[in-house]
């Protein structure tokens, strides 16, 4: 809230943590990234675990609504993802509290 008591509609870091709580439901199936069997192009629907990892994937770029590419499944191992034009590389701890759904 602004001064006037007004609604400020302002796009930040803390934002972007908090949807990772939020619940946002996918229409589709969606499954823990580690489950994901193939590379593909998936959106991720919800970040779970405590606010370190969540806060953690929102400065990489991994929160709610964000689509990415998988572009190597390690058979639940680890997983490397194509997020907004940058390449990361996840362990399967990671992989785990990540839900997504493919499109």
């Amino acid at each position: 809230m602004d001064r006037n008591g007004e609604k400020k509609n302002n796009c930040r870091f803390a934002d972007k943590v908090r949807k990772c709580f939020a619940g946002r439901r996918c229409h589709e199936e969606i499954a823990p990234l580690s489950k994901k069997g193939h590379p593909g192009r998936v959106k991720v629907c919800k970040v779970t675990g405590d606010r370190k990892i969540c806060a953690r994937m929102a400065s990489m770029g991994v929160y709610p609504g964000v689509e990415a590419d998988v572009l190597c499944s390690g058979g639940g191992n680890r997983c490397v993802l194509k997020v907004h034009g940058g390449t990361i590389s996840l362990d399967a701890d990671i992989t785990a509290n990540i839900l997504v759904s493919q499109l």
